[in-house]
């Protein structure tokens, strides 16, 4: 039997058609759409109520990135090649200029090494230096005069790292926490994990060799981190220690962060904490630098000015930081220093810093062995699903917000709602054209 279709049946199909493209191209003209935060009129524009963070590649973007609102200060002219003014608390990155530019970062990556071997090295334990812990210390380095065959505490290494900037220091520790290579490669995963992803580790003590590059960003990123540890927190704040020399005498030594301790004619900066300075031929001076002030802490990072001499990194340090505390309110940030961080996955999973290998027990000194089991290798097989888990974790792969920030209809939604609308409109009308027929 052929069934034919009305007139008044194809028309019915055609109204339902027309009035589901409607629905559609209404509601995906409606959805909110990600704007360009660059853009005037974007959400969390310089000025507007409650600004939003910007995506992170507005921070890669040349020059010097900044949202004033009105009444703002200016930003310093400053001549570095880099640099970066940021909130502790928050993490917000109030201006920057070239935040994510390659730059070799001299002592200041001691930051980093801090931060991946204060952990497993505390302070109290007493280590007997061997020949093997101080050999090649590269030439021209800054030493703190660690001795072979000397016994220091733990924490006196650690003083020569963060006031003299010592890589005897840093050999030593290194060989503690498992050899030189390893540290390398237990810093370069910690950096990954803080979302510094700028930063290429060749030797823990920051000194020049090809291919060990940061940026304004991540050192950033590590200072700010470092302040949340005590211990780290401590020793870069210090001005002056004592350093054990022979027999049981010591001798003084002396923060170079002229910023911190006002000396060779630099005025020290109200309410600086500390963090690290550095230089190098290559790396020129580059310094991480964190103030307080009226409950604000602010970190701030510039690498290798280009006019002025030596001490010109502190003078502009000084003027990004005087700006960022006057700039309290009057601007809206430009980035995140946790926007890159390694966030985890909906299953339990190591992350990067977890998966590096364990540092064995050294040869000498105390026993740093760790009990962590080492973490599952990123080829492993992913475990099995059960069928309502996978056709979860497929449903979840389609929820992709149009405008991206969660509300409204999904795209995935829309489109099987325009599917059932049409399959509905279609069913029906083939049921009236059946029963127009069987009634002839």
């Amino acid at each position: 039997m052929t069934i034919g279709f009305s007139s008044r049946a194809a028309s019915t199909a055609c109204a339902f058609c027309v009035a589901g493209v409607l629905a559609l191209g209404s509601s995906a003209a409606a959805a909110p759409t990600a704007a360009d935060p660059a853009q005037p009129g974007a959400p969390g524009e310089a000025g507007s109520p409650g600004a939003a963070i910007p995506r992170p590649a507005l921070l890669y973007r040349s020059g010097t990135q900044v949202r004033p609102r009105r009444g703002a200060p200016e930003v310093p002219d400053v001549s570095a090649l880099s640099w970066l003014v940021s909130d502790a608390e928050s993490g917000e990155v109030l201006a920057a200029s070239n935040a994510h530019r390659a730059l070799p970062p001299a002592s200041t990556l001691k930051t980093l090494f801090a931060l991946t071997v204060l952990p497993v090295l505390p302070g109290e334990l007493q280590h007997r230096v061997s020949p093997e812990e101080l050999t090649g210390i590269g030439p021209g380095s800054s030493l703190v005069g660690v001795a072979e065959g000397h016994t220091y505490r733990i924490s006196d290494l650690w003083r020569g790292v963060f006031l003299n900037s010592g890589n005897d220091a840093v050999h030593v520790l290194a060989h503690l926490s498992g050899g030189w290579d390893a540290t390398a490669g237990r810093m370069q995963a910690k950096a990954r994990s803080l979302g510094a992803l700028d930063t290429h580790v060749r030797s823990p003590d920051g000194y020049d060799t090809p291919g060990q590059v940061s940026s304004a960003y991540d050192l950033t990123v590590f200072g700010r981190e470092g302040l949340r540890n005590p211990d780290f927190a401590r020793y870069c704040a210090t001005a002056e220690a004592q350093f054990p020399g022979d027999g049981d005498g010591s001798y003084g030594i002396a923060n170079t962060n002229r910023l911190l301790t006002g000396a060779d004619g630099v005025e020290a900066y109200p309410g600086l904490i500390g963090i690290k300075n550095g230089y190098t031929s290559n790396a020129g001076n580059t310094l991480v630098a964190a103030a307080r002030r009226g409950g604000r802490t602010l970190v701030v990072t510039v690498m290798n000015p280009q006019a002025g001499g030596g001490f010109t990194v502190y003078e502009e340090a000084r003027k990004l930081l005087d700006w960022g505390f006057a700039a309290a309110g009057h601007v809206d940030p430009v980035g995140s220093l946790d926007a890159l961080r390694a966030r985890p996955g909906p299953h339990p999973r190591s992350g990067p810093a977890a998966a590096s290998t364990p540092p064995p027990a050294p040869g000498h000194g105390p026993s740093m062995r760790s009990t962590a089991s080492p973490a599952p290798s990123d080829r492993s097989v992913p475990p099995t699903r059960s069928a309502p888990a996978a056709a979860s974790a497929s449903a979840a792969t389609l929820r992709a917000d149009v405008g991206g920030d969660g509300g409204g209809w999904s795209e995935a939604g829309l489109v099987v709602g325009a599917a059932a609308l049409g399959g509905a409109a279609m069913a029906l009308v083939l049921r009236l054209a059946s029963r127009g027929n069987s009634g002839r």
